[in-house]
């Protein structure tokens, strides 16, 4: 689509830096202002710009601000793209930068085509991604929590022999006596936080599963499941974070949308391979690699995995065991080269997530009514 103008947004907490490049590649590129960020000085601007140019295309790098600006512009019937600002190309030896200067580069490179846009979830999306998120924060606090518990017995040379954080340890940290009343109430606060963490933990798990049901790709969360290592929290992150996975066309863009692909440096005929890029969603990442780590036994599947897949499709329940038989077999393999378990871990999580594309695109999102 062929647009009048193309409008570079520099968004900011309490401003907004608007840049306005004319079509056509010598079109005029003119720093139009800045107004307040809220809706009415938005809409103000949309009204003002839209009288005069049919066809606007805004674009503004995602932030901490969100996606109410795209949603707004969208409502008013104009053309939005919200850019990575990782991929926003710049030029070398540029040490100037300023909110006219960035909104003008913006609404350039938009007229260009150099930009890359983001998916943007719907509000519902958006809704349980942060729920996901919320979990992650609670299982940090959780993990904190432990190991202040921990530093603390170290001092004082308490050891415990098995199983820890199990309901047995869990007595015997409650029977853990101090001479000092002060260290008995510090050991204590510690013991209560740890508590209260857990219980914030576990009422957010509660949350996701209620909603996952209302949510339109919950049966999406619940095919992934049949997966080894893949239970309803993975799920559901894995799926909150990347979004609907129909929109890759095939595996390998999938994995480096997640940033679990090597990356390069090469020139000439000499070819470098780095580390993985770390590219894309954190959350996402950690998920599949902390679920890759199932993979390490013999393929197998036990009563839990069983009554996960009683409701699950056969050809869906076909592919999660042969990922089981593929990955299963591979860590082994790899592990036999000599190969270290951080890097065969790797290895496994990036084909787990091709296999966990596969599951997607055979599962149709349903409609929620409005």
């Amino acid at each position: 689509m062929e647009f009048n103008s193309y409008i570079g947004l520099d968004v900011h907490k309490e401003t907004i830096a608007v840049a306005i490049a004319d079509a056509g590649r010598n079109g005029e590129v003119r720093f139009f202002g800045e107004i307040a960020n809220n809706p009415d000085a938005v809409a103000n601007l949309l009204k003002k710009l839209g009288g005069r140019r049919s066809k606007l295309h805004f674009v503004y790098e995602a932030g901490p601000c969100g996606y109410g600006l795209y949603r707004q512009i969208l409502a008013a019937g104009h053309a939005c793209d919200v850019i990575s600002p990782a991929h926003t190309p710049k030029r070398a030896g540029d040490h100037v930068k300023t909110d006219r200067r960035d909104a003008a580069m913006l609404a350039r490179l938009s007229r260009a085509g150099e930009l890359t846009s983001v998916w943007v979830p719907d509000e519902t999306h958006e809704a349980m991604r942060d729920l996901i998120r919320a979990r992650e924060v609670t299982t940090k606090d959780v993990r904190q929590a432990r190991q202040r518990i921990q530093g603390f017995l170290l001092r004082y040379g308490r050891r415990y022999v098995g199983a820890v954080w199990k309901k047995r340890h869990r007595v015997w940290l409650a029977n853990q006596s101090f001479d000092h009343p002060a260290q008995q109430i510090a050991f204590q606060t510690y013991l209560n936080a740890m508590d209260q963490a857990i219980a914030r933990k576990d009422l957010v798990e509660a949350q996701i599963e209620a909603l996952v049901p209302e949510w339109s790709l919950g049966p999406v969360v619940e095919a992934l499941q049949a997966l080894r290592g893949v239970a309803l929290v993975v799920a559901a992150g894995v799926v909150a974070e990347i979004g609907d996975m129909r929109r890759f066309d095939n595996p390998r863009q999938l994995m480096a949308f997640v940033g679990l692909v090597p990356g390069e440096h090469s020139s000439g005929n000499r070819r470098k391979l780095t580390g993985i890029t770390k590219a894309g969603s954190v959350v996402a990442r950690r998920l599949i690699v902390e679920s890759a780590w199932a993979y390490r036994m013999p393929a197998k599947i036990g009563q839990a995995m069983l009554l996960r897949q009683q409701s699950i499709a056969v050809p869906i329940r076909e592919i999660a065991w042969k990922a089981q038989i593929r990955l299963c077999g591979r860590y082994r393999r790899m592990l036999a080269r000599g190969k270290k378990a951080p890097i065969v871990i790797t290895a496994i999580a990036r084909e787990l997530l091709g296999f966990i594309w596969a599951i997607a695109r055979q599962v149709e999102p349903k409609t929620i009514a409005a």
